[in-house]
Formats: C-alpha cells, structure tokens, sequence
C-alpha cells in the first residue's frame, strides 16, 4: 500500500471541536480585551445621547455573542478543505482587516475620546464586513450569514456613534 500524500486527510471531530473552542477563545479575549483597556467613564457618561441609545448593561452580552458568531464563521472558512486555498486566505485576510478596524474603534472612541475618528473608523468597518461577509460566501455561504447580525449591530453602532457625535459638537 503506497501513501498518496495529496488525498485529503480524514479530520477528527475532536481537532475540530478544540479548534472551533480555540478560535471562540481567542476572538473573544482579543475583543474583550479593547473594552478592558478603554472603559467609558465619566467622559462617556457626560456626553449627550439619542433616545434610542441602549442601556450599557446590554453591550457586553451582544459583544459576546457576535464574537462567538465571528469566531465560528471564520472556524468554517479555515477548515473548508473544497474551496481552494487562495479563496480562504483572501477570506482571513478581510477578517483580519475588519477585525482590526473592529478593535481599533475602543480606543478612538473612548481612549482618545474622538467620536468623529470612530466614526470614520466604524464606517471602514461597515465596509470591510460586507467585503468579509462577500468573501465567506464564496467559501461557504454560511459562514457569510453568520456574520449577518454582526453587520446589523455594525450599523445600528454606526448611526449611534454619528448621532452622539452630531449631538456633541461644539
């Protein structure tokens, strides 16, 4: 019996299981790990807010959650083994890019106290996640919608952040 070294290798369900918990894991902690660092505060609690500004307690359990979406989306892009190599990597790499603009906002926004810098930075994001979302779908359509309420969040957070912005100048 000869090995041939380019028949795909059986997965265990196992591996994938601890990768799939990896991942939740580390996109999780690295999200986390912005609002750590970069709580509101009295500067945030000071500014003027819209009507439909929701109550704080509600950020970190909708965080969490669309970490864990996230995190599975990308789970199901780096283990399919049918779509070629080139599409998955181009797929992580809009991850990458819009996961960075998505930490990247905490501190514009509460560290540097720019709601006009976060409001060009979530605008990127809308962007990169839809580039995202396009480029999930052409490895595995659902790991596209997965990242469907992500992009609804996106946008709500989008309309909040120019709002306050808007009701703060002067």
């Amino acid at each position: 019996m000869t090995l041939n070294m380019t028949e795909a290798v059986p997965r265990h369900r196992g591996y994938d299981a601890l990768a799939l918990i990896g991942w939740i894991l580390v996109i999780v902690a690295l999200g986390a790990s912005a609002g750590a660092f970069f709580a509101p505060g009295d500067w945030y609690d000071d500014l003027r807010k819209p009507a439909f500004n929701p109550p704080s307690w509600i950020f970190g359990p909708v965080w969490t959650l669309l970490f864990v979406l996230m995190a599975s989306a990308l789970w199901l892009v780096r283990r399919d083994q049918d779509a070629p190599p080139a599409l998955r990597s181009r797929a992580s790499g809009w991850f990458a890019v819009q996961f960075l603009l998505n930490l990247l906002w905490t501190p514009l926004f509460f560290g540097l106290r720019s709601p006009l810098l976060a409001v060009v930075d979530i605008s990127l994001l809308w962007l990169a996640v839809i580039a995202t979302m396009l480029a999930f779908h052409r490895v595995r359509p659902l790991a596209a919608w997965l990242l469907l309420p992500y992009l609804g969040w996106i946008m709500l957070a989008a309309v909040l952040n120019t709002s306050i912005w808007w009701l703060n100048l002067s």
